[in-house]
């Protein structure tokens, strides 16, 4: 099993904080940011940030949907982890000052990926496809941020 990582980052026109606070609140903004490709979202636990445990079905593509049950923790200041109870996937967030008023996210997911051919493919095509999703995501986090 090969390591798959799909990574993607948006410069956002807001302060840090303020972005942060909005991938953090789970309660709230987090759920309007996501994309069509979520569902079934669920704050399980917690809601804000660290401690928060939160349940999503994430569909990749029409055959392929992975339902998630993530734990939340913060490590540093400006980062949120994400680590799946149901898989091997652990997503990573980081908001970092980017220039007056600005902010930095980089959203990264890796998990541990099929062996062989089906490997192979997901290897190939899934952290392009991940990649658009999270653009997404991102595109309307700055939307709800850059007030």
């Amino acid at each position: 099993m090969a390591q798959v990582e799909a990574t993607t980052e948006r410069i956002i026109a807001a302060r840090p904080e303020d972005v942060f606070d909005a991938l953090a609140e789970y309660n709230g903004r987090r759920a309007k940011v996501l994309s069509e490709h979520f569902s079934e979202y669920e704050v399980r636990e917690g809601g804000d940030g660290e401690g928060t445990l939160v349940h999503w079905k994430l569909q990749a593509t029409s055959k392929r949907v992975r339902d998630c049950l993530l734990e939340v923790t913060e490590p540093t200041d400006g980062e949120l982890v994400e680590t799946d109870r149901n898989s091997s996937m652990v997503t990573t967030w980081r908001v970092t000052p980017a220039g007056e008023g600005k902010a930095r996210v980089a959203v990264s997911s890796v998990w541990n990926g099929a062996g062989g051919i089906g490997g192979f493919f997901e290897r190939t095509f899934a952290p392009k496809g991940l990649a658009r999703i999270y653009d997404d995501v991102l595109a309307r986090l700055a939307a709800e941020t850059e007030k």
